[in-house]
């Protein structure tokens, strides 16, 4: 028996010499395989190394995001509008200026400014003209008041139609004692018409408030007659 076993030792030599030459051969073939040598499709992605395949052997979709891993695709290796604000972890970016809040905040200060100037200009023109007092007249209660009382009197029909001429109508009594209250402003002697009516008896049988000197109101009856001052329009 055992020389039986010592006959066949050179064949087992040779035999598992034979068997480790056409393993290291296929071992070595495999070290050669590149990926011109893959069919398409003959392997899984999951069973592919890294830079095993050439990009230029890769067909447009053959791979989905879910197949690869994170930074496996570098940013100049994605083409122009492949990715958008949905695939971005907004965490991940750092603090962007808010250029659109900036934009309208200007525009909102821009409109402010011009809606500034434009009642700016309505407050010095009205219906096209310039806005202000003419001269011998001041700005009081948004109106025009005459400085000085009229030169003559007049009874308390006629001081009126003298207003309505010039544009205007006798003032307040409440207001024309406070503007006798203002500096540089003068009732003339005893007390001025006013419109305001105090008594009504009849067919031009009435008074009306008259104001004295110091700003004290009375009244007269509506045939005496008195000096006055006349109250205009705010438009020069």
């Amino acid at each position: 028996m055992s020389r039986g076993m010592r006959r066949q030792a050179p064949a087992l030599v040779v035999a598992g010499l034979a068997l480790m030459v056409a393993l290291g051969g296929t071992v070595y073939a495999a070290g050669k395989i590149n990926g011109h040598a893959i069919k398409v499709k003959s392997l899984p992605g999951n069973r592919l190394a890294v830079k095993s395949v050439p990009p230029n052997r890769l067909k447009p979709g053959a791979f989905s995001g879910a197949q690869l891993s994170p930074g496996s695709v570098q940013g100049d290796r994605l083409a122009p509008g492949s990715v958008t604000g949905l695939q971005v972890d907004v965490s991940t970016l750092g603090q962007v200026p808010s250029a659109i809040y900036a934009d309208r905040a200007q525009a909102a200060k821009d409109a402010e400014t011009a809606l500034n100037a434009a009642n700016a200009e309505n407050a010095q023109r009205v219906n096209g003209y310039e806005a202000g007092c003419k001269s011998g007249t001041t700005l009081f209660a948004g109106a025009c008041w005459q400085v000085a009382s009229s030169g003559i009197a007049l009874n308390l029909p006629n001081a009126a139609a003298s207003c309505g001429s010039q544009g205007g109508e006798l003032p307040d009594a409440i207001a024309l004692a406070a503007f006798s209250q203002r500096p540089g402003i003068a009732i003339a002697a005893g007390d001025e018409w006013t419109k305001t009516l105090w008594t009504f008896s009849g067919v031009n049988a009435y008074s009306a408030a008259t104001v004295k000197s110091a700003g004290e109101i009375d009244s007269s009856l509506s045939g005496n007659t008195k000096k006055f001052r006349c109250v205009l329009p705010l438009v020069g």
